[in-house]
């Protein structure tokens, strides 16, 4: 019955994931008898791509692929590798799989859902999920005659690179094929990642099984000398179930790094992890056995000694070393503003507290930037190594929010995991716990909170058991918790449990640095999309705009001009339609009153008329009627 209920669900998820790409394509202004717009790369550039790409492709033609040649010979199918904006790199298959003209799985074609509708590239490569999308399930019927299986690939540094597919006009087992796909997109990651790190590095494969420890299913850790997790695949963090960067060794599994650096090379040891779960592990030492001389001054707590008017604070070195080290996805305090006072001042409150046993709330309208700047804090506190574990109270329904938060003991409740919940109040154990929009939690949940910040321990629903917890509590809210709290929707107890340091983070319209706020995140998008520095009239445009989104809405704006002006310099008609709405003068405007009514085309009228005149040119047509390149799929007939 079990596996019946979750073949029902699988199901019921993979129709709700077409259903979303179907909405998607009718936004970008697509109909199902609309042909494929693959934007097809020319020589040079298509070369260019493959060249930056040449590890990803090498490491899939050479060291991934010839294990399974079994199905390029035998089925009427083609493997297709795409980069992570859906340009196909190279294929591999069987040239009965129709003619390139037919399928368009040729290189420099690009796959994305804007350009081809629902597809198994695109579509995985917006859900970064597998996926498989059958023959109906193509949004546009020029696409239809094939059927889809697509997996994403993940580099070292956990960042979407790429898409492996397999595509057939023919019958092929669904399940066995997906299964397949998903299997060679983790055979890859595995090989970038002994590619990049097995040279001066340890690298541990485990399973459960000892047979299984060289299966593409193995958990894989990369280890420095002193046991630190440098790197991991996908499937260690999802066996393990839980943040694994930066940890050292021993407090994941039962043994020191010393015992993994002699134990014979790659015999099998049997070690527990979290003190509960059993593991076959294999130690695989680097290739190349640097001879390195024990400095027992790198051991902490060493102190040099002073020499005249020489004094080092190691302390702040080791720390100033540890800065340098945070994830591409934290901003840096000193990076949070850009010459607004009051958010200087509110940041280095918010830091000094961070080592101190006082809670913070912040205050702040959706979007305005709260988690940013939560991770920022945690990353630059003691508390690094651990996890920031972020709850959004709000997004979590009402009927499992305490589960999600205290975890449960296996058998709690129907539907619980047979293997219960550890829970996220203590997977923040020792690091940072951020719940956000707290305003939103139920009052019963409330309580349980109130009880585990005041004792600091954590009972899991159907257990007796209690388990400490060190946590930093961190909340944020956009509504006026005093009020709620006179209403009764908030217990006051907890209100003044989690409200130590109160700061408020200003909308985006408020502060006083806007201008060079949108020029620093433009930059830090650019780092993904190539595209030139902001015009000063596209940023006097920006810095005029109301944000009613605040950060949220700058971020997907920029993301969405980036995309469209690909590498051109930004211009409005790049930005999408709702940004000038909100732009828009207020009705009772008097200037707008004055201003003699203008003769506007109606769209629909407007946009076939320019295509026409510019011979179906997409690109003339947006820029000549102000309009995105949506809007013009949209109203084209």
């Amino acid at each position: 019955m079990s596996d019946e209920k979750n073949k029902n669900e699988d199901k019921q998820e993979h129709k709700e994931l077409i259903q979303a790409s179907w909405y998607r394509c009718e936004q970008f202004g697509l109909e199902h008898g609309s042909r494929p717009d693959f934007s097809s790369l020319a020589k040079g550039p298509l070369n260019d791509l493959v060249d930056q790409h040449r590890s990803l492709l090498e490491t899939t033609e050479n060291e991934v692929l010839p294990y399974y040649e079994n199905i390029l010979s035998n089925s009427s199918c083609m493997i297709v590798l795409a980069d992570r904006q859906g340009h196909v790199l190279n294929t591999w298959g069987q040239p009965r799989f129709g003619s390139a003209a037919e399928h368009g799985l040729v290189g420099g074609n690009q796959w994305t859902e804007m350009a081809a509708g629902t597809n198994a590239i695109g579509t995985a490569l917006i859900t970064g999920e597998a996926i498989q999308v059958g023959r109906d399930e193509h949004f546009l019927r020029a696409n239809r005659f094939m059927v889809g299986s697509a997996s994403p690939i993940y580099n070292t540094q956990n960042d979407l690179v790429g898409v492996l597919d397999i595509s057939s006009d023919a019958y092929l087992p669904q399940d066995h094929t997906l299964g397949m796909v998903k299997l060679m997109s983790l055979s890859v990651e595995n090989r970038l990642i002994f590619s990049a790190f097995q040279q001066e590095h340890f690298i541990l494969s485990f399973n459960t099984n000892v047979v299984s420890l060289d299966s593409h299913w193995s958990g894989i850790l990369v280890l420095d000398e002193n046991g630190t997790i440098v790197s991991a695949n996908r499937r260690a963090e999802v066996v393990l179930a839980r943040d694994l960067a930066l940890l050292n060794i021993n407090q994941i599994f039962d043994v020191e790094m010393r015992e993994i650096k002699h134990h014979p090379s790659r015999l099998p040891m049997k070690l527990l992890a979290m003190g509960r779960y059993q593991f076959y592990v294999k130690v695989i030492p680097p290739v190349q056995q640097i001879m390195k001389v024990p400095d027992f001054r790198q051991r902490g707590g060493y102190v040099a000694p002073q020499q005249g008017a020489m004094k080092v604070n190691h302390k702040q070195e080791n720390q100033r070393i540890e800065m340098s080290r945070i994830p591409d996805n934290v901003i840096p305090l000193t990076e949070l503003q850009h010459g607004d006072e009051h958010v200087e001042r509110i940041v280095k409150q918010a830091h000094k507290i961070m080592e101190k046993d006082i809670p913070i709330l912040i205050h702040g309208e959706t979007g305005a930037g709260k988690e940013i700047f939560v991770r920022s804090l945690h990353y630059h506190s003691s508390r690094r190594q651990e996890m920031l574990v972020a709850v959004n109270c709000a997004a979590i329904p009402a009927e499992l929010v305490e589960s999600e938060l205290f975890g449960y003991e296996k058998g709690a409740f129907t539907g619980a995991q047979t293997k219960g919940s550890i829970g996220l109040i203590r997977r923040a154990h020792r690091g940072t716990l951020f719940l956000d929009e707290i305003g939103e939690m139920p009052t019963a949940v409330q309580s349980r909170l109130l009880r585990v910040l005041q004792e600091r321990v954590v009972t899991p629903l159907g257990s007796t058991e209690v388990y400490p917890v060190d946590i930093k509590l961190i909340s944020a809210t956009n509504r006026a918790l005093k009020n709620e709290v006179k209403e009764g929707n908030f217990r006051q107890d907890l209100y003044y449990r989690i409200s130590g340091l109160n700061i408020e983070l200003p909308a985006l319209r408020d502060r006083q640095d806007k201008a060079r706020l949108i020029q620093y995140l433009h930059n830090r998008l650019r780092l993904e999309e190539a595209g030139p520095e902001l015009s000063q009239a596209m940023l006097d445009l920006l810095v005029q705009h109301p944000w009613p989104g605040n950060m949220r809405q700058l971020a997907h704006v920029l993301k969405v001009g980036l995309a469209m002006a690909d590498g051109e310099e930004l211009e409005d008609w790049h930005l999408p339609d709702d940004f000038f709405e909100d732009l828009a003068f207020p009705a009772d405007d008097p200037e707008k009153l004055e201003q003699p009514a203008k003769v506007i085309e109606p769209l629909e009228r407007l946009i076939p008329r320019l295509l026409e005149a510019f011979n179906g040119n997409v690109t003339q047509t947006a820029k000549e009627a102000g309009v995105s390149r949506n809007t013009v799929y949209k109203y084209a007939k």
